[in-house]
C-alpha cells in the first residue's frame, strides 16, 4: 500500500490528487502517539499498524479509518439526502473526506443509518459500511430509538395507554406500539419505538389525538446524545459507542 492509497480510502480525492498533496509536503503521517513521523519509514510499518495511523493534511489532523461511523447532532431546516429539494443537505456539515470516501471503485461517501424529517433533531448517525447500516435499519433486529416529543395539546393518560397497546397507521391494519413512553410533562413525552416506518412518531401521536409540535431523537440502543455535541457538531464513534448500538 503506497502512502497516495492511504488518503484516496480516506477520501482525499482520486490517487493523482493525493500524490500531488504528498509530493507538495501538505501531508504528514504519524504514530498512534502522533510523535514517530512515518514518512521515512518503510511503508510496510502501515500495513502492520493502519488503524494506529494519524495524518495531517494541510494542517488538518486526521486518523485512518477503514470504515467510518459518524454520529452528527442534525439540526432543525434539514434534510437527510444528498439531493436536497427544499431544505440544505445534512452531508454540508461534513468535511469533504468524509463525503468523498470511495466504495466499491466510486465515490459515494457516508451514508445515513435511516433518515429524520427535515423539521426533526437529534441523532444521526452515518457510515460507508453498507453491512451495519443493513442491520441498523431491518426490522429484525429491533434497536430501540427514543424520541422526546413535544405535542400542541394536553397529554391525556388515555393517549399513554394507546401508544402502548398500539395504534393502527393507515399503511398496515396490524396495530404499531410503543416498546415504551412516559409522559414528561403536559406536552412533552418520551417515546422508544423499534421501528421505523415513515413519519411513524407524528403519525401515531396524531392517531391518538394530538399533534407533534417537535420532536427530538435522543438516543439510539444505549448510546445517548452527547450533551457537549451541539446541533450540526458531528464526532466519531468509538468502539465502545458502537458496542451501545450494534443489534
Amino acid at each position: 500500500m503506497q502512502w497516495q492509497d492511504v488518503l484516496y480510502t480516506q477520501g482525499f480525492g482520486t490517487r493523482r490528487v493525493c500524490a500531488g498533496l504528498i509530493e507538495q509536503g501538505l501531508v504528514s503521517f504519524y504514530d498512534e502517539n502522533k510523535a514517530l513521523s512515518l514518512v521515512e519509514h518503510a511503508q510496510e510499518a502501515l500495513i502492520n499498524r493502519a488503524n494506529q495511523l494519524h495524518f495531517r493534511v494541510q494542517g488538518v489532523d486526521w486518523r485512518y479509518a477503514e470504515k467510518a461511523y459518524i454520529l452528527l447532532h442534525k439540526p432543525a431546516g434539514t434534510e437527510c439526502s444528498q439531493k436536497p429539494s427544499t431544505y440544505p443537505s445534512v452531508y454540508t456539515l461534513l468535511p469533504a473526506p468524509l463525503r468523498q470516501r470511495p466504495q466499491k471503485g466510486s465515490v459515494q461517501g457516508v451514508q445515513a443509518v435511516g433518515r429524520l424529517d427535515q423539521d426533526t433533531t437529534g441523532m444521526l448517525l452515518l457510515t460507508d459500511d453498507g453491512q451495519f447500516i443493513h442491520r441498523m435499519s431491518s426490522p429484525r433486529h429491533h434497536v430501540p430509538k427514543v424520541y422526546e416529543v413535544t405535542v400542541k395539546h394536553p397529554l391525556e393518560e388515555s393517549q399513554i395507554k394507546r401508544l402502548l397497546d398500539g395504534v393502527v397507521l393507515d399503511d398496515d391494519p396490524r396495530p404499531v406500539s410503543a416498546a415504551a413512553c412516559e409522559a414528561i410533562s403536559n406536552h412533552q413525552l418520551s417515546l422508544t419505538l423499534t421501528q421505523g416506518k415513515y413519519h411513524q412518531v407524528k403519525r401515531m401521536v396524531a392517531a391518538v389525538g394530538n399533534r407533534v409540535e417537535a420532536l427530538h431523537r435522543s438516543q439510539i440502543g444505549g448510546l445517548h446524545l452527547p450533551e457537549d455535541l451541539a446541533p450540526g457538531q458531528w464526532r466519531w464513534l468509538e468502539a465502545a459507542d458502537l458496542a451501545l448500538i450494534q443489534p
